[in-house]
């Protein structure tokens, strides 16, 4: 519809774009494409080396944790105000050695800039210049407490800035991932709500993660607006080499030991096909609620018996059948 006479453009809905389930994620079942949100959590809580990961998982094609495949790689551009630039090479290292790629071969930059605040209109110029130069999928920007001399409980001084990196967002085509802090003792409540300031950063996220730590066992939560959020997962840091890097908890969970008549179902509707399924037609061979169906899924994934990409699920090389008793 013409805009001429100066008021804002309108399109039927049914005219509005599709965007084909494949090309949904950044991060498959982690972060949505072209989505803005938070990892969040209590200090010590590895949320810098998780955004890290997913920095050379996005740069490198590689899979996110070892798990969660990279469809579309690109460009990563990071900002990491707290750690030394050494530190962060070290770390970026570690990562690389778990994920089997080079540091030299990433599609990754540093932002080397010794403050950045976005409470300072010049500084929010340099960043949407940098942004507009160097076009990235993913702009990492960690921490937040670190970027700005607002007051984080007043939801009129947070509101601005989220504002700002929205319409990075929207005007340049990519995803946002801001690491804040959760307060503390906050783990009985639900994991949005314990982060620290305003409502507004719950409110602000399209992708949010969340890393709580109990008994020295790390669980990441995930939370998105648009799509279904995967259950709990449990992580653990390991030593890659001379350095650290995040991987998927070994000890089987609760889940992948529980014996389960569905997984046959599984198994069957698989094998069947002789090609990755995606997850809403398996829904329908299967014929199970779609809760019970992922929870099935992310268990025999992490044992093995399932392998999954960006085009759906199919059985791992090595399983030979899935029964009832496991």
């Amino acid at each position: 519809m013409s805009v001429a006479d100066g008021g804002l453009p309108v399109q039927p809905a049914h005219q509005l774009p599709v965007r084909a389930a494949a090309q949904r994620w950044l991060v498959t079942d982690l972060w949505l494409d072209q989505a803005v949100g938070l990892v969040g959590g209590e200090p010590k809580c590895c949320k810098s080396f998780l955004a890290l990961d997913l920095a050379v998982a996005v740069a490198s094609g590689t899979s996110c944790l070892r798990r969660y495949p990279v469809p579309n790689p690109g460009r990563v551009l990071l900002y990491a105000a707290e750690d030394a630039l050494h530190i962060v090479r070290s770390r970026l290292e570690g990562i690389c050695a778990a994920a089997h790629c080079s540091l030299e071969g990433l599609d990754l930059n540093v932002i080397t800039a010794p403050t950045l605040r976005l409470d300072l209109p010049a500084d929010r110029d340099r960043l949407q210049r940098t942004v507009e130069r160097l076009r990235p999928r993913l702009l990492i920007l960690d921490p937040f407490v670190r970027l700005h001399r607002i007051d984080e409980n007043a939801s009129g001084e947070v509101a601005p800035l989220l504002a700002y990196l929205r319409e990075l967002q929207r005007r340049y085509e990519l995803a946002v991932l801001l690491v804040h802090h959760a307060k503390k003792g906050g783990g009985r409540i639900r994991a949005g709500q314990a982060l620290r300031g305003s409502s507004e950063f719950h409110a602000w996220g399209d992708s949010n993660l969340y890393l709580r730590r109990s008994n020295q066992e790390l669980t990441l939560t995930v939370e998105h607006r648009a799509a279904p959020s995967l259950p709990p997962v449990g992580l653990e840091l390991v030593e890659r080499g001379d350095a650290l890097a995040l991987e998927m908890r070994t000890a089987a969970s609760p889940a992948a030991a529980a014996p389960s008549p569905i997984d046959e179902r599984i198994t069957q509707a698989l094998a069947g096909a002789g090609r990755p399924v995606p997850l809403a037609e398996l829904r329908e061979l299967c014929r199970v609620r779609n809760a019970t169906l992922h929870e099935r899924l992310t268990a025999l994934t992490r044992a093995g018996h399932l392998q999954r990409d960006d085009q759906g699920y199919r059985l791992s090389r090595s399983n030979g059948g899935i029964t009832a008793a496991g």
